[in-house]
């Protein structure tokens, strides 16, 4: 039996998180070295980056993985949405690794240290090396996926530290500068912060069962009225996904009078649905003379 475009979309994706993976992890041993010899915290916080990095794509390697055991016993859904559980934690680790590059960078200002600049530049061009094969791989992959986009983030951050990391290099060389250390430090924790909160909010809204931001419900039901024959009116609508690739709905459908078949008029609803929205699994309950929940 051959594979469906999800199952090898999630190959594909989990493949690629793993080259990541290997490329990270690699060299996040090398930047911890050469962040400890050059006393550079640029290259220190882009190695503890390149830490949770490693742990958040493992997570996110993980999470593939499960997600193709098929459903069973308690979890009636199976494990589709451990995808967006790993994008939720790897969000909160991104927002604790600003708060510690912040710190360090406020400790940096108080208590200035003597930084080897060559070092610093040659360890931190390796990694912008590393960092930006690691990307190319990912941004290749789902953009829609939230595991992918999580664990893109995480190497997009350390990307930015890793030329942040450059350019105070290459002014500590030649004018001495050491504040400018910190100060990039901060720089590139401001960018993280912006995305790593869009990852946590886009993923709590899936686990808090919150309909997809881009569908407008009251207008989705219009159209269905206005599209299938026999429907009068339309309650009770509930909307999430198990992923933003696997929405799921529920519905309450009132007939506007005697129709031949109530059977036709749940699969022409759900063809609309399907064809339109991308909604695949929905629920659909008919009524005839009133709500039975009033």
């Amino acid at each position: 039996m051959g594979q469906t475009d999800g199952q090898a979309a999630n190959e594909s994706n989990q493949r690629r998180v793993m080259i990541a993976l290997v490329l990270t992890g690699t060299f996040m041993l090398v930047e911890v070295v050469g962040g400890i010899i050059s006393g550079s915290l640029a290259l220190l916080a882009d190695a503890g980056h390149m830490l949770t990095d490693t742990m958040a794509l493992s997570l996110a390697a993980m999470a593939f993985h499960v997600s193709r055991r098929p459903p069973g016993g308690n979890l009636t859904y199976g494990y589709q949405r451990f995808q967006i559980l790993a994008a939720f934690v790897n969000g909160l680790s991104l927002l604790a690794v600003v708060g510690w590059i912040l710190f360090e960078a406020v400790s940096r200002f108080f208590n200035p240290r003597d930084i080897l600049g060559e070092t610093m530049l040659v360890v931190a061009s390796a990694g912008l090396v590393i960092n930006l094969i690691s990307f190319a791989v990912l941004h290749t992959g789902d953009k829609e996926n939230l595991n992918i986009r999580g664990a893109a983030l995480h190497v997009a951050g350390d990307l930015l530290g890793s030329i942040a990391a450059i350019v105070a290099a290459i002014i500590i060389i030649y004018t001495g500068w050491t504040p400018i250390d910190p100060i990039l430090s901060v720089a590139v924790a401001a960018l993280i912060l912006k995305s790593a909160w869009s990852l946590v909010k886009r993923s709590a809204h899936i686990l808090l069962e919150g309909a997809p931001e881009w569908l407008d419900v009251e207008a989705m039901q219009k159209r269905i009225v206005a599209r299938v024959s026999g429907v009068d009116e339309i309650h009770h609508v509930h909307i999430w996904g198990l992923t933003p690739q696997h929405l799921m709905l529920t519905m309450h459908v009132s007939l506007d009078g005697p129709v031949e078949s109530q059977s036709g008029v749940i699969r022409d609803v759900k063809k609309f649905l399907q064809e339109e929205y991308g909604i695949g699994h929905s629920t659909i309950e008919v009524e005839v003379d009133g709500c039975a929940d009033h």
